[in-house]
């Protein structure tokens, strides 16, 4: 790969204390605002995700998830939090034929949820409309009992909100999961931004040689999903 996004592997830790270290990095980064990088599995959607904790998601961590990763901006909530805010399935509130008998390969079902802007935003797609949808949804999150989802939020949005498995990790291991668990050990609100990293010249998902590469230009932590479970499975 050439670019911004050159091919190199200079991650030099290896074995099980390499992971700690590298968790306990990660669990630093979030507190610290700063973005971590987690490697689903290869047997899974085989997908690395730039994940920042909610609240520290201003236009520029934006213009980088959109400019650097590629995907999607999504927005994962903890089950409980979304059940507070009364907020669905997509699958379970569209009654559409092309919502039903999803084979997705890689998962039992999908955790999208609704589509949101803040209701302060004007179109909701800019760096700083999104951002400020982001960081309220991280307000949110906090004090769901002084929040009134309806009045702070609209729908449909910008913002892509995705729902967690009741049981995290217990249940499902997908980005939400690993996103949000990792927030949680961080002693942080369960809100995260997760966004796929994407290979500019193929167009397929960045592969693990290359987000480290990544992760190591930006000094950032990289992690597998394994990592993460092993702690906190």
């Amino acid at each position: 790969m050439t670019g911004r996004h050159a091919s190199a592997n200079t991650n030099t830790g290896t074995g099980s204390s390499a992971s700690a270290t590298a968790f306990e990095r990660a669990l630093e980064s979030l507190r610290a605002g700063e973005p971590v990088l987690v490697h689903d599995a290869a047997d899974r959607e085989g997908e690395t995700d730039l994940i920042y904790h909610a609240d520290a998601v201003t236009p520029e961590a934006v213009a980088q998830l959109r400019n650097d990763a590629g995907g999607l901006v999504c927005v994962a909530l903890s089950h409980d939090i979304a059940e507070a805010f009364d907020l669905p399935f997509y699958t379970e509130e569209v009654d559409h034929p092309a919502a039903a008998d999803h084979e997705l390969g890689y998962d039992e079902r999908s955790s999208f949820s609704l589509t949101v802007n803040h209701r302060d935003t004007y179109t909701g797609i800019t760096d700083a409309d999104r951002s400020l949808t982001i960081r309220a949804l991280g307000e949110a999150a906090a004090e769901p009992q002084e929040t009134t989802f309806a009045d702070e939020f609209r729908v449909p949005g910008h913002v892509h909100l995705l729902k967690a498995a009741p049981g995290l990790l217990g249940q499902r291991e997908g980005h939400t999961e690993l996103g949000l668990a990792l927030a949680g050990a961080a002693d942080l609100q369960p809100a995260v931004v997760v966004c796929e990293m994407l290979d500019d010249e193929t167009g397929e998902a960045l592969t693990p040689v290359d987000a480290r590469a990544y992760a190591n230009r930006h000094d950032l932590v990289y992690l597998e999903g394994r990592d993460v479970l092993e702690r906190l499975g």
